[in-house]
């Protein structure tokens, strides 16, 4: 049990075994690591809770602890998932590029909210047709609950969730049922409580995020910070049988040296990956629009598996929503939604008015799989960071969800759902929080109104993050999967999700497979793969176009007559072209 605190002077380890009286035991040093006696390592083992008392201070938590049973601020245990939990030897996994991606947050996808209710649920998504649970972040906050972000026990799992033991029960139950998982990880900032790293050495610099002060990846010492991170990325590979991970914001890591953290990160995956003879995948969230993020190592890239693209969701949703606040101003035209659809980014070298200035840079189409790009019609974030929560479902009809549904299917990409869009949930997901300090949940909260009121909401309509109410209204509403409208629209997603294994023309594959027609005045938008087509009616009003099919599924109203088609409404065909 060792811990790095390169200009501590003293460190103690402070163990509690059994409910009895803390014992203080001085660390050994080693360099810039401390280690604890044989003694303490023996009760540490055994299963008692230990800290680190650094030149003096009060006990912290160690930076690697596996185990917070008590929370961030208390006293930490080891953890060894048991190896007889592990029913998934059968299990080989795949890569995440091509598959069917499903976001979840715990705590709101079941009543419950922990693993083991999400487990009970697993069926569901079998049924559903995706391949991966994409997990938001399970690491330790404060607090009961949060969406993840806050993290500050990066080793340890939440409690409320059911720790550890429970997440490894739910990877496991999921490998049961052929689903992988790929869990979400933040490693640009830490939370605004619980964060004791700084007392053990430089993991921070003065730079900061947005969100808190920058990880480390460059400066002096951060060789050990970058150990930090890989050690920890891998162990949720190694140990939790984890298949992937969702890098969170990797354009805030500030990182100079000449060996990017991301590219370290992919070799060791990769030699992980060898070594344990499994797929493994990194997708990272960037909003840098660089295609060197998914270029392999090889070739000059940092070797990701995989980004999420917010171009292709921008696209998207505003042609058929007609929003165009903030940073959708740039998107909206059926030009760039055909552009995207084509080359995956819009902003390529192009000028950006929400950023002001240019943007992006373009894919090679040629050389980069379309599957490089994880697409949806929407997220954690583009529901939970607008004012209210609110998801499309509450304000477009069931047609304008169907086609957005289809042009993120069926395009070339690996596509992602959201918790509940298959159904069109009713229920909001909002962004909530339970610091339980009352100076924070203050500042979180009128931040929240604060950031609103200043693009003109009323702050009295934006949900408090710390009103426990404004968490249990996300939680999905299981009763309305099987009532009519709701229904419709699950059976619907299911045929979609189908025709992608079905249809060799609908399967994930290269930008060369796409091609597109579209009118912007008649408001018709067509998704050509191969020789099928997802034809689409943007517009109120009906429309004829002249291209012949034979539909393989539909959202109604849609009528075929010899070479035409005709779209009532807001509504889809998809179907194979006749000539």
């Amino acid at each position: 049990m060792s811990v790095w605190a390169p200009t501590a002077t003293s460190v103690d380890v402070v163990v509690t075994a059994d409910g009895s009286e803390p014992r203080t035991f001085a660390a050994d040093r080693n360099g810039e690591w401390f280690t604890a006696p044989d003694e303490a390592a023996a009760l540490i083992d055994r299963g008692a809770t230990y800290a680190f008392a650094v030149d003096d201070e009060s006990p912290v938590p160690d930076p690697r602890a596996p185990w917070l049973p008590a929370g961030v601020h208390a006293p930490g245990r080891t953890f060894t998932v048991d190896p007889d939990l592990w029913t998934d030897a059968d299990y080989v996994g795949r890569s995440v590029s091509g598959a069917v991606l499903y976001e979840m947050h715990v705590g709101t996808f079941t009543e419950p909210g922990t693993f083991d209710a999400a487990a009970e649920r697993l069926d569901h998504l079998v049924e559903l047709g995706v391949d991966f649970v994409e997990v938001m972040p399970v690491n330790a906050v404060n607090g009961d609950h949060n969406w993840g972000y806050d993290g500050v026990g990066w080793y340890a799992v939440h409690e409320p969730y059911g720790g550890p033991a429970g997440f490894a029960r739910f990877v496991d139950a999921c490998h049961g049922r052929g689903l992988g998982v790929v869990l979400d990880v933040v490693y640009n900032h830490l939370g605004p409580s619980g964060n004791y790293l700084p007392r053990f050495g430089p993991y921070l610099t003065e730079a900061s995020t947005g969100w808190g002060q920058s990880l480390n990846l460059d400066e002096a010492g951060s060789d050990e910070v970058r150990r930090y991170i890989i050690d920890n990325a891998l162990r949720w590979f190694d140990e939790f049988h984890v298949d992937g991970l969702r890098l969170d914001a990797v354009h805030a890591l500030v990182d100079r040296t000449a060996v990017h953290l991301l590219e370290e990160l992919a070799t060791a995956t990769d030699a992980l990956s060898a070594r344990i003879g499994r797929p493994l995948s990194l997708i990272a969230e960037s909003d840098l629009n660089d295609p060197r993020m998914i270029t392999p190592r090889d070739r000059g890239g940092l070797g990701m598996t995989a980004q999420w693209d917010d171009d292709v969701h921008h696209a998207i949703h505003t042609a058929v929503s007609g929003e165009r606040q903030g940073y959708y101003a740039d998107f909206g035209s059926l030009e760039t939604l055909s552009t995207v659809l084509r080359r995956g980014f819009f902003h390529a070298m192009t000028y950006s008015s929400f950023r002001g200035r240019r943007h992006g840079r373009p894919i090679d189409t040629a050389a980069t799989p379309a599957t490089a790009l994880v697409v949806y019609t929407c997220d954690h974030d583009q529901i939970g960071n607008r004012a209210v929560g609110d998801r499309p479902s509450a304000y477009l009809d069931h047609g304008q969800l169907a086609i957005k549904a289809s042009l993120v299917l069926l395009s070339a990409f690996t596509p992602m759902l959201f918790m509940g869009e298959e159904w069109a949930a009713s229920t909001p997901f909002q962004f909530f929080t339970s610091h339980p300090e009352p100076e924070l949940g203050r500042a979180t909260a009128e931040g929240r109104k604060a950031e609103f009121a200043a693009h003109g909401w009323d702050a009295a309509e934006i949900p408090d993050p710390q009103d426990p109410e404004t968490f249990r209204r996300s939680k999905l509403d299981w009763s309305e999967v099987e009532t009519s409208g709701h229904r419709d629209v699950l059976d619907f997603y299911r045929r979609l999700i189908a025709l992608r294994t079905e249809i060799a023309d609908f399967a994930a594959g290269t930008f060369a497979s796409v091609d597109t027609d579209f009118d912007p005045d008649a408001r018709w938008f067509a998704l050509h793969r191969g020789g099928h087509t997802v034809l689409c009616n943007l517009g109120a009003e009906p429309v004829t176009v002249d291209i012949a099919l034979e539909p393989l599924l539909e959202w109604h109203p849609v009528s075929t007559d010899g070479p035409r088609t005709t779209l009532t409404g807001h509504s889809v065909v998809v179907g194979r072209r006749l000539p």
